[in-house]
C-alpha cells in the first residue's frame, strides 16, 4: 500500500477448519489421551494450587509421590521443563526431547493458539456481508494497536446472546460488572420460536460467521436451566455449538454434563470453567475425571493463581477504592496492559429484554469502564424487528469510508509525529510510517489537528482531479487500517 499501512492478512476460512480444535485431542491414541488428560490436570494444579507448588519444590527428587496424592497418573520427571527451575529454558525447543510429556503439552498449547487464530478468521464475511466484514476488519486492526496484551486473545466473534438477566456469581474481578441475577429467559414455546427466528436471521445475514456466536456475556450460562436446549437449537440452525464459559459448573452438575455431552457429540471448540479458588479447583477435580475435562479449559482465577485481571469493571473499581494494595492481594496483579475482557465486534443480544446493541472492544476507561464501546441500540419483539435493527445499525455505523461531513481525526491513543513527506503514528503496540506526498499540504497534519471534515481536507490538499483521487485513496487506507477515530463522542469529550 502507498501509505505503508499493511493489511493484516485476515480473511474467512472454510468452516471445516473449525474442526481443528476437536482433532487436537481426537487424533491422539487412547494411551496418549490418558497421559494428556493427566498432564493437563498437573498444569491446572501447578497454576491454581499453592500447596501443590510447594510440595513439588520440597520433593524435587521424588515428585511422583506428590502427583500420586492428587490422583495424577504421570511422572513429573518426564516433564521437567513445565515446572522445574533450570529446565524452563528448554521449552518449545528441540532440547526438550528428553521430556516427552512436556513436548506433548507444548505442542498442544501451540495448536490451541493456532485454533484461536482460526476462530478469529471464521468471523470473516467478505462475500455475504462486505460492509460488516470491512467494519470488523477495522476493529481488529484498531484493537491490535490499542488493546495491549489483551489483543491477541480477542477473536472478535460477531454475536453474543444473553439468556439471563444479570449473574448469580458476583465475582469481585468481573470485567463487565454484571448486575445481580434477576431471572432467565425460559424455553417456552413462544420464546423458543423467537430464539430460533433470531438465530435464523443471523445465520441468513452473516452465513458461516454466525457460527462464532456464543450465549453469555454479563451473565452466567448455568443460571438458565434450559441453557442446553438453546445451545442445541443454535447447533441445528448454524451447524455449530456455541462455546460455553461458566464459573459454576457444579451449580447444576446435571446441566453441565448435558452441555459437555453435547460437545462430545457435536462440539468443535473448547469450553471453559472459571475456577475461583483452590477449594473450587478441588471440588471440580473431585466431580470430573481428567478424561472428562480434556476439552474443558480451566481458567484459574483464584488468589493463588498468577493470572492478571483486566482493568475494567469491578476489578477497576476495587483498584480505585483500595489505592494502596497489599502485594499478596490478587488485585495487585492487575496489569494496565491487560485492558479488556470484551471480545465481540458485532452484536450483543439480550433475549429477556429484546435488546440489540452494536459493540466492539476498547481499553477500559472512564467513558467505557466495561472495556467495550456501544455504538448503537435497538429493541425487538420479532425476528423481523431483530433483522431491521441489525441492518439499521450496519447502515448507520459501518461506513465504507470516512464520513465526508464529519470531523476527521486520528484515534486519541495515537501519537502523531510529522516528517518530510511522511508521518509516524505510534500506539502502545505498533508504529505506522505513512507516506504523505499526495499534495502540497500535509494530510497527516490536517488530520492530527482535527479541525476539518474529510471533504474539507480533500479540498484544502488537492489541486486537480488526479490529486483528489490520491488523497481520497490515502484517507481510505488510513480508515481501513483503523487509525481514524470512529467514535465522535469519544474524541470531542
Amino acid at each position: 500500500m502507498r501509505s505503508g499501512l499493511q493489511d493484516d492478512g485476515l480473511g474467512a476460512h472454510p468452516y471445516g477448519q473449525s474442526e481443528h480444535c476437536r482433532q487436537i485431542v481426537d487424533r491422539l491414541t487412547p494411551e496418549r489421551r490418558h497421559a494428556f488428560s493427566h498432564v493437563k490436570r498437573f498444569m491446572e494444579r501447578l497454576a491454581g494450587d499453592l500447596e501443590f507448588r510447594r510440595a513439588l519444590s520440597e520433593n524435587t527428587d521424588a515428585p511422583r509421590a506428590v502427583t500420586e496424592r492428587y490422583g495424577i497418573e504421570v511422572d513429573p520427571m518426564e516433564m521437567l521443563p513445565l515446572w522445574r527451575e533450570g529446565y524452563v529454558k528448554y521449552r518449545f525447543k528441540p532440547e526438550s526431547a528428553p521430556w516427552p510429556l512436556a513436548m506433548m503439552w507444548d505442542e498442544h498449547m501451540g495448536e490451541m493458539l493456532r485454533h484461536r487464530d482460526l476462530l478469529r478468521d471464521q468471523g470473516g464475511m467478505s462475500t455475504i456481508n462486505p460492509r460488516f466484514h470491512a467494519w470488523r476488519e477495522r476493529q481488529i486492526r484498531r484493537c491490535s494497536d490499542e488493546l495491549g496484551k489483551s489483543a491477541p486473545a480477542v477473536t472478535h466473534p460477531i454475536l453474543a446472546f444473553e439468556l439471563s438477566e444479570g449473574c448469580s456469581v458476583g465475582c469481585w474481578f468481573c470485567g463487565l460488572s454484571a448486575d445481580s441475577f434477576q431471572g432467565y429467559y425460559e424455553y417456552s414455546k413462544e420464546h423458543a420460536e423467537l430464539w430460533r427466528g433470531v438465530v435464523g436471521v443471523a445465520s441468513e445475514m452473516f452465513g458461516p460467521a454466525a457460527r462464532t456466536g456464543f450465549c453469555y456475556w454479563a451473565t452466567e450460562p448455568m443460571d438458565n436451566p434450559h441453557y442446553d436446549r438453546f445451545l442445541f437449537d443454535y447447533y441445528q440452525i448454524t451447524g455449530t455449538l456455541p462455546q460455553t464459559t461458566t464459573a459454576v459448573p457444579l451449580k447444576d452438575e446435571a446441566l453441565t454434563r448435558r452441555v459437555l455431552e453435547l460437545f462430545n457429540l457435536h462440539g468443535t471448540t473448547t469450553n471453559r470453567f472459571s475456577v475461583l479458588s483452590t477449594r473450587h479447583l478441588n471440588e471440580i477435580h473431585s466431580a470430573f475425571s481428567p478424561e472428562e475435562l480434556m476439552r474443558v479449559e480451566l481458567i484459574l482465577q483464584g488468589k493463588q493463581a498468577p493470572i492478571a485481571k483486566a482493568l475494567t469493571g469491578r476489578a477497576l473499581e476495587r483498584k480505585e477504592k483500595l489505592r494502596v494494595v497489599d502485594k499478596d492481594d490478587a488485585i495487585a496483579i492487575l496489569e494496565r496492559d491487560h485492558t479488556t475482557i470484551a471480545c465481540v465486534s458485532g452484536f450483543l443480544v439480550n433475549m429477556r429484554q429484546g435488546r440489540l446493541q452494536l459493540v466492539t472492544p476498547v481499553p477500559g476507561s472512564e467513558r467505557w469502564p466495561l472495556g467495550y464501546r456501544i455504538l448503537g441500540q435497538h429493541f425487538f419483539r420479532t425476528p423481523d424487528e431483530f433483522k431491521e435493527g441489525m441492518q439499521s445499525m450496519i447502515d448507520q455505523h459501518m461506513l465504507d469510508s470516512p464520513a465526508p461531513d464529519l470531523p476527521i481525526r486520528f484515534r486519541r491513543d495515537l501519537q502523531y509525529e510529522p516528517g518530510n513527506q511522511y508521518f509516524h503514528l505510534r500506539s502502545r503496540n505498533k508504529e505506522h510510517r505513512v507516506l504523505d506526498d499526495v499534495g502540497p499540504i500535509s494530510v497527516g497534519e490536517l488530520i492530527a489537528c482535527g479541525n476539518c471534515t474529510a471533504s474539507e481536507l480533500v479540498r484544502r490538499v488537492t489541486t486537480d482531479a488526479t490529486s483528489v483521487l490520491a488523497v481520497a485513496d490515502l484517507l481510505d487506507q488510513l480508515y481501513a487500517a483503523g487509525v481514524i477515530e470512529e467514535d465522535l463522542n469519544d474524541r470531542f469529550t
